[in-house]
């Protein structure tokens, strides 16, 4: 009797820590979220022709429009973009915050070393399941010489997995612009 009463104690400790983990992480999801849209706000106040699309978790603001040319990019399209990845602590990024690009510039404003000059070239993708699920659910409809920004929380980036710089969690922020769609 005592032995299945400490087995139901430790099963019941063990459910309530992992109610207590999901607890904890949608907080911090939900902190993102107000974040993103605390970011995406000031973009669309700075900017009044700028537009922001929904696309299940990923938010994306268009900063320069194409004006609907008929091609945009779908599932198993490929894109040829400029881009630089930001980690969202609060609702602004900065250099401190880079964690990837392949604008040279960029990188040289935020004291990056530039010997790797093929780390600094047009990349190419396939928007597929093999992208972080916000990038792919960001870049779904964009169209060539489109600007602007995809950002998501840590749910559709990483979740609990740290990713080089990038901690576990982290929500990030995507400036993208397109060159063409291939």
């Amino acid at each position: 009797m005592k032995r299945s009463t400490v087995i139901l104690a430790a099963v019941l400790a063990v459910m309530l820590a992992a109610a207590c983990t999901k607890q904890a992480l949608k907080a911090t999801y939900d902190k993102q979220i107000t974040y993103i849209e605390s970011f995406v706000a000031n973009q669309l106040k700075a900017d009044t022709t700028a537009s922001l699309t929904r696309n299940g978790g990923a938010y994306r603001i268009t900063l320069k429009d194409t004006l609907d040319k008929g091609d945009s990019l779908h599932q198993g399209g490929r894109v040829s973009l400029h881009y630089a990845c930001y980690t969202l602590t609060g609702a602004s990024i900065s250099n401190s915050n880079l964690v990837a690009t392949n604008i040279k510039e960029l990188a040289k404003s935020a004291g990056w070393n530039l010997s790797d000059t093929l780390r600094y070239k047009l990349d190419t993708l396939t928007l597929d399941n093999a992208l972080l699920e916000g990038l792919r659910l960001g870049l779904d409809g964009v169209q060539p010489e489109d600007e602007g920004y995809i950002l998501f929380t840590g749910e559709y980036a990483y979740g609990n997995i740290e990713r080089g710089t990038i901690p576990a969690k982290s929500a990030l922020v995507y400036y993208y612009l397109i060159e063409e769609l291939l």
